[in-house]
């Protein structure tokens, strides 16, 4: 501990310790655990308390204090624990009944503090901290903390209730773990004390008809299991499964949710993946489990690589369940092989799907979100059934939106379509699987079904804005996954009559009266423009639409969001040679100045950072890519965008200049040297020749004089990337090469001035002409490896040393001199 918090340390303890004292918040006292946390980590803990005197004397004043603060005595406890966790300071704590003063009946434990949750929360992380070593063991049994943790599982605040199950489960661990030879033998006399007490309590608890005590006996359980794989495990499965196994035999089964859990648990335990009887036991819950519980099993399983391969077939087939349902409920004829029966073959699942609207709505979402996780996982089941699956989620969409036909007799059909009507959730969960399936191939047939169901619902108007956005971006990827014909780089026929189909719906879309709709319109036409563009059908349809018109006509838009979507589209379209130009579309390749200023507009003028920040990034792309506005006269185009960027309050967009001023000085330089981060490596230096052009150029353009105000901008991000720019481009030239004039030194005064203003806030006066010389000069002589450095830190650093929250904590109770705190 360093001196300075020595001296701190006994007053801020003896205003801990004191009830007419403020209170330190909360997060102090988070802190300053966390502070204690790492002087234990990093040391002894006795060490500490003989250093530092004053915590003993709070840890023993607390349980005598009247009224001291429920937050004060939880940090005790839990300071306590933590200090014992180590069985040398535990052992020194003893002997002066310290630790039975705040743990047992003669602490908060037999008072009225008891009440508050934080109280109960502090005593449980306390002995959770604690409990890390034998004699422990034996100060819980001599306390009779067992007792107390039991009735704890049961507690009003569920965050003492979780704790407490915890803290059962890690005795449990602790108790076994110290065992001399092998594991734990089956019967109760060969188990040590505290573990015979806890388990006979989960097997009462297990046998209980309470739910919630069984389902706490089961959290216990899935605690245990998860985090210990030691042999005794084993023996804890073996004397526990049949109780488990007997849950699975009630109707309904209690405590489903977690004993799902508990199997999962089980079943990732490498200890226990070769126990017959547990996948005995795992199939069995498949099958007596109801499908909204049966589901989440199923996928937990489908996902462990050591699952017997009966056992993954039953599962996947348990997760399939729902959707034959209903897509034997549209068709008369069987479902496709990949699927299990129908409802006539699974009554649970359609009884769960016409129980009630939430039941169906619950279980479609839930079993559509689950294969959408499984879809992409190398583990999944083969072969994988794409083709049924594609028509049961295209089935699902039509149910949704009333265009799907219940098989004659069907009168889970009729339900469903009364069900599913205009159901939003489901809708876009199906969406989202739908999409995800397009990372597989299709049947032709089915395919052109997804393009049809997709556009049905980019048409309709009942389609809520979520929904669209969704369906916007299942188009997506169902067309980046469209195939083009062998020795062809066209679109396949299928595909291009689909986009013919889709740009009037796109234009329809970007007039909506909903900006959300608008907005998703744009993103979808920037990504499909970014991948398309080079198909020459694409581009015809496009052109002859009036989608590249409207996108421009967005950039006034009220809202933001899409002024901002606007900018990214027209900059896009405007690359790949689409915007809507004076020229006209029949000369897409027409002058497109309009474009620009426009977009300086906004960067110069709007009220908002969203469009501003769009701006900068198509500016800093088109100089990228040499679109024809950046090229035609570069320095002239870099000067104006740096000279809106520089004025600009929003540090994004002066961070976003920045990174455009990178990008003139690399093209100005030439060929950039080896790939990696500025700030790692310095690049190899460039010719002087080089050098000496690119500094001209960049004074020119104002670039050095905006990088230079960088460096002290108050927004550290800002800072740092102007840092990076400077390095980079001083390092780019080597001393002695020839940039610096033969006679004499540069004049660098007013530079340096500049400078010094700059650092005690004054903007002043622009620069004026710069010289390249007096520039390196500058570079040459700050510190810029340094200020880097300094900026790298968090912004808070000083603050948050531990110095400085002692004093802030004392600050706060009036017992520094100055009576202030530090502002952080």
């Amino acid at each position: 501990m360093d001196p300075e918090c020595s001296q701190l340390l006994p007053a801020l303890c003896a205003a801990l310790a004191d009830p007419r004292q403020p209170v330190a918040d909360d997060t102090c006292l988070e802190k300053l655990l966390d502070w204690f946390k790492t002087l234990t980590e990093a040391g002894s803990s006795l060490q500490l308390l003989r250093d530092s005197p004053c915590l003993v004397e709070l840890l023993l004043q607390v349980p005598k204090a009247p009224r001291l603060s429920p937050r004060v005595l939880a940090f005790s406890l839990r300071l306590a624990g933590l200090l014992a966790a180590q069985e040398d300071c535990f052992r020194f704590l003893q002997q002066g009944e310290l630790l039975p003063g705040l743990f047992g009946e003669a602490g908060p434990l037999g008072g009225a503090a008891w009440t508050a949750p934080t109280v109960r929360s502090g005593w449980i992380q306390g002995l959770r901290s604690l409990a890390q070593h034998p004699s422990a063991l034996h100060f819980l049994a001599d306390l009779g903390a067992l007792d107390t943790v039991v009735a704890l599982q049961g507690d009003s605040s569920l965050f003492v209730a979780s704790a407490a199950g915890q803290l059962l489960a890690h005795i449990l661990g602790l108790s076994l773990w110290g065992q001399a030879e092998g594991p734990p033998g089956p019967q109760a006399c060969d188990w040590p004390a505290s573990a015979q007490r806890i388990v006979g309590h989960i097997e009462e608890s297990l046998c209980s008809p309470a739910a919630p005590r069984v389902t706490q006996a089961l959290n216990v359980l899935t605690t245990t299991f998860g985090h210990c794989h030691r042999p005794w495990t084993q023996v804890l499965w073996v004397r526990l499964r049949p109780l488990v196994a007997c849950l699975l035999e009630k109707d309904p089964v209690p405590a489903a949710h977690s004993l799902v859990d508990l199997l999962l648990s089980v079943a990732r335990s490498p200890a226990l993946s070769s126990d017959r009887s547990l996948w005995e036991t795992v199939a069995r819950a498949l099958g007596r489990l109801r499908p909204a519980h049966a589901g989440p099993l199923a996928l937990g399983l489908l996902t462990l690589q050591d699952c017997p391969q009966a056992l993954s077939t039953q599962a996947f087939a348990v997760l399939l369940q729902p959707l034959a349902c209903v897509l034997k409920a549209a068709a008369p004829a069987p479902a496709p092989p990949g699927l299990p029966a129908g409802p006539e073959g699974d009554p649970a699942a359609a009884d769960t799907l016409l129980s009630s609207r939430s039941a169906c709505v619950g279980l479609l979402c839930q079993t559509l979100a689950h294969l959408e996780l499984l879809q992409p996982l190398p583990q999944r089941p083969a072969p994988w059934p794409q083709a049924p699956l594609l028509g049961a989620t295209v089935t699902v969409l039509r149910f949704c939106n009333g265009s799907a036909v219940p098989a004659s007799g069907s009168d889970v059909g009729g339900r469903l379509c009364a069900i599913l009507a205009g159901c939003v959730r489901v809708q876009r969960a199906a969406l989202g699987f739908l999409g995800a399936l397009s990372e597989d191939t299709g049947p032709p047939e089915l395919v052109t079904q997804v393009f049809a169901v997709l556009l049905d619902y980019l048409r309709s108007p009942d389609s809520s804005p979520t929904v669209l956005k969704k369906a916007f971006q299942a188009t997506l990827q169902w067309l980046l996954s469209a195939p083009t014909p062998p020795g062809c780089c066209a679109l396949d026929p299928p595909t291009q009559l689909f986009l013919r189909e889709l740009l009037p719906v796109l234009q329809r879309r970007l007039c909506s009266p909903c900006w959300e709709v608008r907005d998703s319109g744009l993103e979808f036409l920037t990504q499909v423009v970014g991948h398309w563009a080079g198909q020459a059908g694409f581009r015809h349809a496009l052109l002859a639409s009036e989608v590249p018109e409207l996108a421009q006509q967005l950039l006034q838009d009220p809202e933001s969001y899409v002024r901002a979507s606007a900018v990214t589209a027209v900059g896009q379209l405007s690359s790949r040679g689409l915007h809507a130009s004076p020229a006209g579309p029949e000369h897409p390749g027409g002058p497109q100045k309009s474009l620009l200023l426009e977009l300086l507009h906004v960067l110069a003028t709007d009220a908002e950072g969203f469009p501003r920040r769009a701006a900068m990034q198509v500016f800093t792309q088109w100089l990228r890519d040499g679109h024809a506005e950046a090229a035609e006269d570069t320095e002239r185009f870099v000067a104006r965008v740096l000279q809106a960027a520089s004025r600009d309050l929003d540090w994004e967009v002066r961070a976003q200049g920045l990174e455009l001023a990178r990008v003139f000085l690399e093209q100005t330089l030439g060929p950039p040297g080896p790939p990696g981060p500025p700030a790692e490596a310095a690049p190899e230096a460039a010719a002087p020749a080089r050098v000496a052009q690119a500094l001209r150029a960049a004074c020119r353009v104002q670039l050095v004089e905006f990088a230079l105000r960088a460096l002290f901008d108050y927004d550290r991000p800002v800072a740092r990337k102007s840092c990076d720019l400077l390095l980079f481009l001083r390092d780019q030239a080597a001393p002695g090469d020839g940039v610096q004039e033969a006679g004499g030194s540069p004049d660098v005064a007013p530079v340096e001035a500049a400078l010094q203003r700059w650092r005690a806030g004054e903007q002043g006066q622009p620069l004026g002409p710069l010289e390249p010389e007096a520039v390196l000069a500058v570079l040459r002589s700050m510190d810029l490896e340094g200020l880097r450095g300094a900026l790298a830190e968090s912004s808070d650093h000083v603050e948050r040393n531990p110095q400085s929250l002692l004093q802030d904590m004392l600050a706060t109770v009036g017992l520094r001199g100055d009576n202030e705190a530090d502002c952080y």
